[in-house]
C-alpha cells in the first residue's frame, strides 16, 4: 500500500478506535516530514464517496500532519456524511492528493479538469474541486460544481485559480 494512503488509513483507524489523534510515526519518506503542502483525503465505500476533507494550503507543520488531521476530518467531520463507524473501517478505500501551488487563471482555456483542480473565489466564498474526478469531463462542469460548493452564482464576478496534485491511491 502507498505510504501516503497507509498513513491516512492508520490515522482514521487510530482515531476511531482510540478517540485521539495519532502521533506522526517514524520511518516515513523525508518529504512527508520536511515539506508542507495542502492535502485532501478522500474516503470511498463500495465505490461511493464516503468523506473528503482537505486544505488548499498547508495549515500544519508538514505533509504527514496534514494527512493525519485531514484523514480524521474526512471520516468524522464531512458535513455531507455521518461519522465513520468502527464497523466500516475495513470497507473503506482511501486516496490522498498532495496539492501543488495554485496559480491564477485568466481564461477558461487555461483549465483542464483531468489535469488541474480549481479554486473559485469571491470575497469570503470559495469552492475547490480536485482534478480527474469521475463524471467531471468538461471545464464547465468543473466550474459549475466548484461555484455551487462556494455559493457563488455563475453570473457573478469571481476569481479562478488552478492547481495540480500528486494523487496517491
Amino acid at each position: 500500500m502507498d505510504i501516503y494512503v497507509r498513513l491516512a488509513k492508520e490515522s482514521l483507524e487510530y482515531y476511531i478506535t482510540r478517540h485521539s489523534i495519532m502521533p506522526v510515526p517514524e520511518g516515513l519518506p523525508d518529504e512527508m516530514y520536511k515539506r508542507a503542502a495542502g492535502v485532501f483525503v478522500s474516503l470511498d465505500k463500495d465505490g461511493e464517496l464516503r468523506g473528503c476533507i482537505g486544505t488548499i494550503a498547508p495549515v500544519r507543520e508538514n505533509i504527514a500532519q496534514e494527512i493525519i488531521y485531514n484523514a480524521v476530518s474526512a471520516g468524522t467531520e464531512d458535513p455531507r456524511f455521518y461519522p465513520v463507524a468502527e464497523g466500516e473501517l475495513n470497507a473503506l478505500s482511501y486516496s490522498v492528493d498532495v496539492l501543488g501551488e495554485s496559480e491564477p487563471v485568466n481564461e477558461k482555456t487555461e483549465l483542464n479538469p483531468k489535469r488541474f483542480g480549481v479554486i473559485v473565489n469571491k470575497g469570503y466564498h470559495n469552492g475547490v474541486l480536485l482534478p480527474d474526478l469521475d463524471g467531471v469531463d468538461s471545464v464547465d462542469e468543473q466550474l459549475s460544481i466548484a461555484l455551487r460548493k462556494a455559493g457563488i452564482r455563475p453570473d457573478e464576478d469571481y476569481e479562478i485559480s488552478r492547481f495540480e496534485v500528486v494523487r496517491h491511491a
